[in-house]
């Protein structure tokens, strides 16, 4: 039984981990946006098209630097994401299988934890990158903004907040809740 429940934990754990980050993903880089810099929606637009920059109040040169770092970031994640995803379906179906083979299935886990290692490395670079360019004070929302939807306090990324829309993605769309 331990077993079983323990192989549950595992696929829900890696499940809520990819939610999470795609997620996340969709809300912070708007979606539709092309593969080029010159296809790029600011193009068409002549302004900031990501909600999280505009919110940030970054200026059109750091725009400039920041754009084409951020459509980077996306190709790379949505690949990441892809990945990761299709190992996981790829483990639930070793774990659905007749005889599960445990070795199988440890090392999809080892895949999955590396691509998923990928991911955080690919976002703390992206990070490290946006401090070089964003204001101390910039930078301090930010993180701040982080902070107050990373949390597993059951009003964090994963629940709903009690607001109407409440959940993953408001930090990009409304003020952060107060206090």
């Amino acid at each position: 039984m331990w077993r079983s429940g323990k192989q549950f934990l595992i696929v829900a754990s890696v499940g809520l981990n990819l939610a999470f980050v795609g997620v996340w993903l969709s809300y912070a880089i708007p979606a539709g946006v092309g593969n080029e810099v010159a296809s790029s929606p600011r193009a068409a637009t002549g302004r900031i098209w990501c909600p999280l920059h505009e919110r940030l109040n970054v200026s059109d040169q750091q725009w400039a630097k920041i754009e084409p770092r951020l459509l980077e970031f996306r190709q790379s994640a949505d690949s990441i994401c892809r990945h990761v995803g299709r190992l996981r379906l790829e483990m639930v179906d070793l774990i659905a299988a007749p005889t599960p083979d445990r070795e199988a299935i440890a090392a999809k886990q080892d895949e999955i934890q590396a691509g998923q290692r990928r991911m955080q490395e690919l976002v703390i670079g992206h990070l490290l990158a946006k401090k070089e360019i964003l204001s101390s004070e910039q930078e301090g929302r930010l993180f701040m903004m982080i902070r107050e939807q990373s949390g597993c306090d059951r009003k964090g990324p994963l629940m709903m907040s009690g607001r109407p829309g409440g959940g993953v993605g408001q930090m990009f769309r409304q003020e952060p809740p107060s206090q």
